[in-house]
């Protein structure tokens, strides 16, 4: 059985360029929510074990949440492929987290990486505007 992984800023890298999908949990134990969501987000690690699960914790890991720019918790993070697809605070019912993963497994990676780079190509073609 397949359980969350802790995430620290020493492994963070190593986990996120691994590829395939990661989902991480910014959690710390004082919240309520977050210990309401933990479960749900264990269970999901147990029946995806195909799926990277990863829980960082705020408290001790504040400059990885700061890099995030987590301001409510829990939050949850989802990358493909090393590509952040999914950041959203507040906890999920089992259903709902379940449907995130579907609609993140479906996603045609090709085209979003197309589409970022095209996106990136606009961004650094784009003069800005001067204000007189």
């Amino acid at each position: 059985m397949a359980s969350a992984i802790e995430l620290t800023e020493a492994n963070f890298e190593e986990h996120l360029k691994k590829g395939g999908t990661l989902l991480i949990d910014f959690w710390a134990a004082w919240c309520g929510p977050c210990r309401t969501f933990g479960p749900i987000f264990e269970a999901s690690a147990a029946k995806h074990p195909e799926l990277v699960f990863g829980k960082v914790d705020t408290e001790a890991q504040q400059s990885l949440a700061a890099a995030f720019d987590v301001r409510s918790i829990p939050t949850l993070a989802i990358f493909r492929d090393g590509i952040l697809l999914y950041a959203e605070p507040g906890a999920l019912p089992a259903p709902a987290l379940e449907n995130i993963i579907e609609q993140i497994a479906k996603l045609d990676m090709e085209k979003v990486k197309q589409d970022l780079a095209e996106q990136e190509k606009k961004q650094a073609t784009e003069k800005p505007k001067v204000e007189a």
